[in-house]
């Protein structure tokens, strides 16, 4: 069942992990795709890859930190493919790490401006698109970190990810009446470069693992079906929604 037939997707951050595996599911289900990244050679291998299985795609390289990147994006959109739809923003950094005190005011603005700022001009941007074809989906990653659960040495990244379902709220309540539906996903630790930066050790992967009711990390295509259905009209009546796919983390104890 193709359940994105005929939609048009865009993706951030979808030169591996997440994104990747949501671009390819997206086209896979049916949607022409726009995939952005700053590395062009993996767009371009993401991008025959979908094309092989049938799908279309597009790369649009840039920073996702420059509005105009935002613009190209949807530009994109529109003039290969007619129109928006959906808009999974995606990219994100971890950011610089360390007891708060220690954090420079350039590394704190860099996490703001990754994961918090570039959604908001993807928003921007994409929000009058998806009016034109009568509503549409965003959707943005934030993370249960800084939501349900604190982590020392980690206030660049929740913050900034926190901010995100700030965001969602106000989006949902100024353009729901349009039929413009606004949710986040909040993965848990999944296996992509960001993740292993976490887990580089057999130790740290055990002590990782033992924190989550699964007592393992998520694949990246766990999360992106969980972004599916954000994006399908499966979720039709949801919106402003702070979607935890986390395994079990936030409620861990033992």
């Amino acid at each position: 069942m193709n359940s994105l037939n005929k939609k048009v997707a865009i993706v951030t951050g979808a030169s591996l992990g997440i994104g990747r595996a949501t671009a390819m599911l997206f086209a896979q289900m049916g949607a022409a795709v726009v995939v952005g990244a700053r590395r062009g050679d993996a767009l371009d291998s993401l991008v025959n890859a979908i094309e092989k299985s049938g799908g279309r795609a597009t790369a649009v390289v840039g920073d996702v930190t420059d509005e105009s990147f935002a613009i190209e994006m949807v530009r994109t959109a529109t003039d290969r493919f007619g129109g928006l739809d959906i808009a999974f923003n995606n990219a994100g950094t971890l950011g610089a790490m360390g007891p708060t005190p220690e954090i420079f005011a350039a590394d704190w603005q860099y996490a703001l401006d990754v994961n918090l700022t570039s959604a908001f001009f993807g928003a921007k941007h994409q929000i009058p698109a998806m009016l034109v074809r009568g509503g549409g989906s965003v959707i943005f990653t934030s993370t249960f970190v800084g939501y349900t659960v604190g982590f020392p040495g980690m206030a660049a990244y929740a913050a900034s990810k926190a901010g995100l379902v700030g965001l969602t709220q106000t989006l949902t309540a100024e353009f729901g009446p349009q039929s413009v539906r606004v949710n986040a996903v909040l993965p848990g630790g999944t296996n992509t470069p960001m993740g292993k930066s976490m887990t580089s050790t057999p130790e740290a992967l055990a002590h990782i693992q033992s924190l989550y009711a699964l007592r393992r990390i998520a694949r990246p295509e766990e999360i992106a079906q969980s972004v599916l259905y954000l994006a399908s009209d499966a979720s039709s009546f949801m919106t402003g929604a702070a979607l935890l796919v986390d395994g079990g983390i936030s409620i861990n104890r033992g």
